[in-house]
């Protein structure tokens, strides 16, 4: 809860890949809130009224994972809904003149998005969605310390470059700094 809620005034990005590890460490352990208090939150080194407001956090985390049925796997609207905003941002900017690195750099980058597709096996996904699971998936794999392509890093480093850029973006639209001609 503290990292996320600086995480989503900082970096829109950081924020969503953060709060979908949180969702697989929810799942993890296996939706029992004694046991994130056991593993989880000492993570956190808070103690007191901030460790309870963390528990809280984790609680409803889990009661709208049960009740949007995303158990196995998916994501909660909440987080749905920063993909939904990002992909109005997203076209809005490439719909913008003023915008030209913008849509150069979504352009560089939209290979690696369709080739990421081919490989999804049919499951549908936006391309920023798209975006995100690649990012998310390779942190899982250094995570889990295995090797990674040059080709597949390649990928990720543009991604990840796209995905920064639009997440500046957000956070200047939020400040009420971009002006986009709509």
């Amino acid at each position: 809860m503290i990292i996320a809620r600086r995480k989503k005034e900082e970096n829109i990005a950081e924020y969503l890949l953060y709060m979908w590890q949180v969702e697989d460490i929810i799942r993890a352990n296996h939706f029992d809130i004694n046991a994130i208090r056991q593993t989880v939150i000492p993570g956190y080194g808070q103690s007191g009224e901030v460790r309870e407001e963390i528990t809280r956090w984790y609680e409803e985390l889990i009661e709208m994972m049960r009740a949007e049925g995303v158990m196995e796997k998916g994501h909660i609207q909440l987080n749905r809904n920063v993909i939904i905003t990002l992909t109005d941002l997203h076209l809005r900017l490439l719909k913008s003149p003023e915008e030209m690195i913008y849509e150069a750099a979504y352009y560089k980058t939209l290979p690696y998005i369709v080739q990421l597709r081919s490989k999804s096996g049919g499951e549908e996904m936006s391309e920023l969605e798209t975006c995100f699971t690649a990012v998310y998936g390779y942190l899982m794999l250094r995570m889990q310390h295995k090797e990674v392509s040059s080709g597949t890093m390649e990928g990720i480093k543009q991604i990840s470059l796209f995905l920064a850029l639009l997440s500046g973006k957000y956070r200047a639209d939020l400040k009420g700094e971009l002006h986009l001609d709509d």
